[in-house]
């Protein structure tokens, strides 16, 4: 299956004339209303950086404009990731995740290390963790600041019940593995913030050790079945690729991964239903083995919900910077697909949020 893009990559969230103009790791949703919104972790001078915040902005057009970036989580800590997932009839919920101040002393520039000197204890208990806000208005004006036990990067999905379901790694405060490392689905009240625990996803072992199973992504099947993909990393062996797994209880038990790209073959995911009802699988590639150019966002398509996948389409690629990616696709009006990312367009520069427009060119669809 082939796919043809439409005009040009286009850079939709930056902030060229400031110091801190480093944006990455979006999400695109249609919201209730038609909307497109795209949510970014903006403002910042780098990769890791304490000035981190958690920005959205909305297209009235399919993307052709968007609104300017307004700020949904600012902790005083580094506000990484946007997800961005839609309930009930205006119900829109933004996630990120931040790290401790020790983590980021690892890290920090002079002027970032003054930031960080100013954090009280009090104020990093009160705002590290997976962190969420809930909306009624479509996204025009968010509630309190809830915390989660899990993070992903694009955030939870609402079931065909109604109910929002999140699937996310265990939440790290220092961004490192650990014992309790699991990929877990909980179901979220979205009046009041609460979590309730479902169920997990088998970790995955290579040599013996357990590897790193994170950034899940899920979507719900026609017929009731979750289906997610799981960014899974060890890198002795340079294992940088996505394992699938499915569940048919609404996220309690989930079958064992297995393994649906090569073993540099990319990561995180994200899932889209098309109109048609192909299943696509937009993620993000860096090298095979990883580290070596090209670099890019990939596209894969499944026709028997997620049993069988297509060989791999360039939605974008480069060859100087492996500090990109995290894609997510909408559908556009006229059926095309909308892709939102993050990449460096030349080396020295900053990090920004790319759209690229493309649709599948097969006489099926």
């Amino acid at each position: 299956m082939k796919i043809m893009r439409i005009g040009d990559k286009k850079i939709i969230m930056s902030a060229p004339e400031a110091r801190n103009n480093y944006f990455a790791w979006p999400s695109a949703k249609r919201l209730q209303d038609g909307r497109i919104a795209v949510g970014a972790s903006g403002y910042r001078l780098r990769h890791i950086c304490p000035f981190g915040k958690a920005v959205m902005m909305t297209s009235t057009d399919d993307g052709q404009t968007y609104s300017s970036p307004s700020l949904v989580i600012d902790t005083c800590l580094d506000d990484r990731d946007c997800g961005i997932a839609t309930f009930g009839k205006n119900g829109v919920m933004v996630t990120s995740f931040n790290n401790t101040v020790n983590f980021q002393r690892k890290h920090a520039l002079p002027e970032e290390m003054a930031h960080l000197d100013s954090i009280t204890p009090e104020a990093e208990a009160r705002d590290l963790g997976a962190t969420f806000r809930l909306s009624y208005d479509g996204g025009n004006t968010f509630g309190p600041l809830y915390k989660s036990p899990i993070t992903s990067p694009h955030g939870p999905i609402e079931l065909k019940d109604g109910s929002v379901m999140w699937l996310g790694r265990t939440f790290s405060c220092e961004n490192s593995r650990m014992e309790t490392d699991a990929v877990k689905a909980y179901r979220v009240n979205t009046e009041n913030g609460t979590m309730e625990y479902l169920g997990e996803i088998e970790n995955i072992t290579v040599d013996g050790n357990k590897a790193l199973s994170c950034e899940p992504y899920a979507i719900e099947l026609e017929d009731g079945t979750i289906l997610a993909h799981i960014r899974v990393q060890y890198y002795p062996i340079k294992l940088f690729t996505l394992y699938q797994s499915k569940s048919t209880d609404g996220g309690k038990t989930w079958t064992k991964p297995k393994r649906i790209l090569p073993m540099s073959g990319g990561a995180p995911a994200h899932l889209l239903k098309h109109s048609s009802g192909l299943l696509i699988c937009t993620y993000g590639f860096r090298g095979d083995p990883m580290g070596s150019a090209p670099f890019g966002i990939r596209v894969m398509f499944s026709r028997d919900n997620g049993e069988t996948w297509s060989a791999s389409e360039d939605i974008y690629e480069n060859n100087f910077s492996l500090d990109l990616g995290y894609p997510s696709t909408v559908e556009l009006k006229d059926g095309s697909l909308l892709t939102v990312f993050y990449a460096h367009l030349e080396p020295d520069d900053p990090a920004v949020i790319l759209q690229q427009k493309w649709r599948i060119e097969n006489d099926e669809i």
